[in-house]
Formats: C-alpha cells, sequence, structure tokens
C-alpha cells in the first residue's frame, strides 16, 4: 500500500512540474509578445475591449465592480477605472502579506506604489461589501475560460472562496486555444478581448 500510494505521489508530482514548466513557457512567450506593442496598440485594444465590456448588463447593472490599476504590460486601466469612478464604487485590490485586500479607489492622487510596483489605494478603509463584478487580469486565457496569472496565486485565492461574477479582459494574442491549469485555478464567467467575447 505504501508503495502504491508513493506511485501516486510520485505521479501528482511530475504531473505538476510538467504543467508548471508548460505555464512558464506560455507566461515567457506572452512576455515577448508584449514587447512588441506600441503605445497605439494598447490604447486601441483597451478601448475595443472596454467598448464591448461596457455593453454587458452585467456591467451595466453592477454597483460595486473591482478592477485592477493596470501595470505597464497589461491592457490598460487607468482611463476606465477613472471614468467609471464617478458613477458606480470601482475597488482596487491591494497585496497584504499573503492576502489579496479590496479598498475603494476615489482618485489617482491616493494611489501609493504597493508590493509588486503595483499602485493601490491609499487608504486605511477595507470594502467589505457585496461586489458585484470582478474584472480579472491575467497573463493568458484560453477559450474553455480558463486563467493562467503571474504564479502568485492572489486572485485563485480570492476568488475560491466567494461566488462572484468573473471577466477576464486580455490582448487578442493572450486568448489561446488551450493552457494547463490545476485543480486550484479559478476559471473565468466570461473574457473579453479587443475582437471577441468568451461566453
Amino acid at each position: 500500500m505504501n508503495n502504491f500510494l508513493a506511485l501516486i505521489f510520485n505521479t501528482k508530482e511530475k504531473n505538476r512540474k510538467k504543467i508548471e514548466k508548460e505555464k512558464s513557457i506560455i507566461r515567457k512567450n506572452i512576455k515577448s509578445e508584449k514587447l512588441k506593442i506600441t503605445s497605439e496598440e494598447k490604447n486601441l485594444a483597451a478601448e475595443k475591449t472596454f467598448n464591448k465590456l461596457e455593453k454587458l448588463p452585467e456591467f451595466q447593472k453592477a454597483r460595486n465592480v473591482l478592477m485592477y490599476w493596470s501595470m505597464p504590460d497589461e491592457l490598460p486601466t487607468h482611463d476606465f477605472v477613472v471614468k467609471w469612478s464617478e458613477t458606480k464604487q470601482m475597488l482596487l485590490p491591494i497585496v497584504k502579506d499573503n492576502d489579496m485586500l479590496i479598498k475603494p479607489f476615489s482618485s489617482k492622487k491616493e494611489l501609493q506604489q504597493g508590493k509588486y510596483g503595483i499602485w493601490e489605494p491609499d487608504v486605511q478603509k477595507e470594502f467589505f461589501e457585496k461586489i458585484d463584478l470582478v474584472i480579472v487580469p491575467g497573463i493568458a486565457f484560453d477559450k474553455q475560460k480558463s486563467r493562467l496569472g503571474r504564479g502568485k496565486g492572489y486572485y485563485d485565492k480570492y476568488l475560491n472562496s466567494r461566488e462572484l461574477m468573473k471577466i477576464g479582459i486580455c490582448y487578442d494574442f493572450q486568448l489561446l486555444n488551450e493552457i494547463p491549469t490545476d485543480l486550484f485555478d479559478v476559471k473565468m464567467d466570461k473574457i473579453i478581448t479587443p475582437s471577441e467575447i468568451i461566453e
């Protein structure tokens, strides 16, 4: 029995290492593709993506929207967050220790650079009310609505413990036919790129 259990463990460990290797290759390839995009292409991609998002009933009905303040290699979200903060409660995540906490966004002026160089709300108050919609970043997504993150697991941990409407957004080249997944990887409800919506 011990040998049998050891065999199962070794098989799982090999599979886990194989998945991690495949994920690492995808991250490297996507990073290479991102370096080729111009500022104009980034802004146009964001405009097309957010035009689609704004037309969705899930977004139109949502009052409290958890988004993210984009990093330079991500689809630009800054203008979108500022625009909709006038009529909705826009929320941004912050990283504290091993957890992701949620704080309200009110203006660019109150942002400060946090862990991993991400700009976060510099406010003491956390947001504990109902979140109607989460707009999720990712390194890659696939047509089965799986997501590949940066590997830290903050979003997976946060989303796994809550029932939330999740929409992934990305450039067209970040949407792949299939990506390797682990049991704890959270699937999206929808994915939006400049060219299409996966439902």
